[in-house]
């Protein structure tokens, strides 16, 4: 985890003084000094892809700044590579920025909106002989880019005149070659350190419809050159990237400042890493294209839709991102700290319900046939406001297979021969007698009640030491339940050299429980809406693969206590 951003006693008193990371430090000096008379932030996402876990912290960082300073904050679609992106992924990101509760004040843009300016710097850079237009083939510009200890080669079309750049980069804009054939380079220093600087490609020729602009260019802008000049056009004060980008900045600064443009600032910091899991955009959709998993939202993939899905909060994300901080250092966070913040924010806010997920038959043998009464339950203990609902009990009930042994020990305080245990909300009862079938496999357990030990109402004096939850047979609500855990097995599925990420998938991620028995009111529950089965979890409809199922499907978003020991 990073260094946390904990405060210090102030020199006047005993409250601690609030700290910041250092991005914030920075805006606090900006301001203070009068650089900016306010901030501008953005979130500058390429839409070829479902967001991730890790675009949830630089989402909470932007936005979270902008908020915190009363600055703006721009969403940004960096559309640049055509051949790549689609609506789809447009739709999907505005979802996950606004479901996890922020909104771009200062607009939404795409870099596709400046395709026509970032032209018109090109040709600047070609008028002021920063840039030509170069013939060679990929495989010779790579080549004539040298090694970091040894110094690259000009191009032997380096220094054409400017007329014939101007009129060669035209010819490209109008189609005139085939894509590939040619491409636009920054003119900087082919022997300098830092190899981005060594001449960068700023425009190729692309002939692929753009989801915007159709086939309106054959041209497209690299990331590197488009990137600076979207935030000065935008008058972003600071571009908040990760560290990846910290060898790109030079180049970021060399372009703002040939184009004599909005000086836009860029800090990196270290980005998210999550164990278990990988991060890659590229190997998530590798995932969803093989089959591997149902789709950019399978609740077991990191992406914010996924999490979503599973039954994950705004509001846990949120804390979550809080907790790992912001550094300058690069590092894997346990998966387990993600659980433990939706975990802490359900406790409080799940109301709890009752489920069987492996039912057998349990029978009260001395509870009045045809009788039924309404017990009843707290719907959450931490919140005295949520109040009560009343759940049906009868002679039938449903018990967890796994809550009766035949043989037990000392310490075993569920149902088995010689045990006593209290139903949940409801009565204590004793061991009577249980039946097998012919294989051996346990299909009741019966039982005899004390009708003076009523939750609430208690006067038996028998201490019952285990507590069982239950579901009245005769109005139990049939479900499936999807039980998760992680997608791979290994903590860093992706860091081993000569091996495939895929090698490492966990083939027990998903459990699908059928006929599970849940209590009566859960039938009313909105997809989305996260419950506490008790003793089982924290769960939540999955609306939509309900409706496409036909009928309900509940997932698990997390167990009730950090059970993982891989």
């Amino acid at each position: 985890m990073s260094e946390p951003t904990t405060g210090h006693k102030s020199e006047h008193g005993d409250e601690p003084a609030e700290s910041f990371h250092f991005i914030e430090q920075i805006i606090r000096d900006d301001l203070a000094s009068g650089k900016h008379p306010g901030i501008h932030t953005r979130f500058p996402p390429e839409p070829n892809g479902y967001l991730h876990i890790g675009h949830a912290k630089a989402i909470c960082l932007s936005f979270g700044l902008a908020a915190k300073y009363n600055g703006q904050v721009n969403l940004r679609f960096d559309d640049t590579n055509p051949e790549k992106e689609s609506q789809e992924y447009v739709d999907a990101i505005r979802r996950d920025v606004q479901w996890l509760g922020f909104d771009w004040n200062g607009g939404e843009f795409f870099t596709s909106d400046y395709f026509g300016q970032l032209h018109a710097f090109a040709v600047k850079l070609i008028e002021d002989g920063h840039a030509y237009v170069d013939h060679q083939s990929p495989d010779e510009i790579a080549a004539g880019k040298g090694t970091p200890t040894r110094a690259g080669q000009e191009s032997p079309y380096r220094n054409r005149t400017v007329e014939e750049n101007l009129a060669l980069f035209q010819e490209m804009k109008d189609g005139v070659h085939p894509d590939g054939h040619c491409v636009l380079r920054a003119k900087i220093d082919m022997a300098h350190p830092n190899m981005h600087m060594r001449d960068p490609i700023i425009y190729r020729i692309k002939r692929a419809h753009h989801h915007r602009t159709g086939d309106d260019w054959c041209i497209y802008p690299m990331y590197d050159f488009a990137h600076g000049q979207s935030d000065s056009i935008e008058g972003i004060t600071h571009s908040l990237c990760t560290l990846e980008f910290e060898v790109h900045r030079p180049l970021y600064e060399w372009f703002i400042q040939a184009l004599d443009i909005f000086p836009s600032r860029q800090i990196e910091f270290a980005r998210l890493n999550l164990d278990h899991t990988v991060m890659s955009k590229r190997k998530l959709l590798t995932l969803v294209e093989d089959g591997v998993v149902d789709g950019w939202d399978d609740p077991r993939m990191p992406t914010i839709s996924g999490l979503r899905r599973r039954g994950f909060t705004p509001e846990s994300i949120r804390t979550f991102c809080d907790r790992v901080g912001i550094a300058k250092r690069e590092n894997v966070i346990d998966f387990s700290l993600l659980e433990w913040a939706l975990r802490d924010h359900l406790n409080r806010v799940a109301f709890r319900a009752m489920a069987v997920l492996d039912p057998v038959k349990l029978v009260i043998v001395n509870y009045p046939e045809g009788q039924t009464e309404m017990l009843p339950s707290e719907n959450n203990p931490e919140d005295e406001s949520a109040g009560h609902r009343a759940l049906p009990f009868s002679r039938t009930l449903w018990m967890e297979r796994e809550d009766f042994k035949e043989e037990a020990s000392r310490k075993w305080f569920r149902l088995a021969p010689g045990k006593t245990v209290r139903l949940k909300s409801a009565y204590i009862v004793s061991y009577e007698d249980h039946v097998v079938d012919a294989d051996g496999r346990l299909q009741e357990v019966h039982v005899s009640y004390y009708p003076n030990s009523k939750s609430g109402s208690d006067t038996s004096g028998i201490k019952a030491k285990g507590t069982l939850h239950w579901v009245n047979a005769d109005t139990a609500v049939d479900a499936e339940v999807r039980l998760y855990d992680r997608l791979f097995s290994d903590p860093k599925p992706d860091g081993h050299e000569g091996r495939e990420f895929s090698e490492f998938l966990n083939p027990e991620s998903l459990e699908i429980r059928t006929g599970c028995k849940l209590e009566p009111s859960l039938a009313q529950a909105e997809g989305g809406t996260p419950f506490q089965f008790t003793r089982l979890g924290y769960f939540t409809l999955d609306g939509a693969k309900s409706e496409s199922e036909g009928h309900m499907v509940w997932n698990r978003s997390v167990t009730l206590r950090d059970g993982w020991k891989g």
